[in-house]
C-alpha cells in the first residue's frame, strides 16, 4: 500500500513527539490506533459486501440459466409427448377405417351405473343350486 520505510517512520515520530509533545502523545497514539482499526474494518466491511453482490449476481445467473434448461426440458418434453399423442390418434383412426376419426371412443359403453346382465345362477331355481340338498318327496 504504502511505501514507508523505518527511517521515514523514526523522523514522522519525532516530529509528532515535538509537535504534540511527550504528555499528548500517548493519547493521541491511541486515538489514531483506534481510527486506523475502524477504518480497517470498515474496508473489510466494504470488501465483503462487494464480495457478497458478485456471488449473488453469478448465483441468480446460474438461476436464471438453470430455469432456462429446465423450460427448454420441459416444453420438449410436452412437445415429444404431444406428437407421441397425434401419431397414436392417428395410428387409432386409421385402424378403424369406417369410423368417424372425430367420433367419441366411449360413445357406444354403457354408463357406468347400467344394470349388468343376470348370472347364470340367478335363473336356476333353488332346489337345483349345487348348494342347496336335494328335496325327497314322499
Amino acid at each position: 500500500m504504502f511505501d514507508i520505510g523505518f527511517s521515514e517512520l523514526m523522523v514522522i515520530a519525532v516530529v509528532a513527539l515535538i509537535v504534540i509533545g511527550p504528555q499528548r502523545l500517548p493519547t493521541v497514539a491511541r486515538t489514531l490506533g483506534h481510527l486506523l482499526g475502524r477504518m480497517q474494518r470498515y474496508v473489510n466491511d466494504v470488501k465483503a459486501d462487494i464480495s457478497r453482490e458478485m456471488e449473488l449476481d453469478e448465483l441468480k445467473k446460474m438461476q436464471s440459466s438453470v430455469e432456462d434448461a429446465a423450460r427448454s426440458m420441459r416444453d420438449s418434453v410436452t412437445r415429444e409427448v404431444s406428437e407421441a399423442e397425434g401419431e397414436l390418434n392417428k395410428l387409432a383412426r386409421s385402424a378403424q377405417p369406417g369410423a368417424d376419426p372425430y367420433a367419441d371412443p366411449f360413445a357406444d359403453s354403457p354408463p357406468p351405473d347400467a344394470a349388468a346382465p343376470a348370472s347364470p345362477q340367478a335363473e336356476l331355481p333353488l332346489e337345483t343350486t349345487p348348494h342347496a340338498p336335494a328335496q325327497k318327496q314322499a
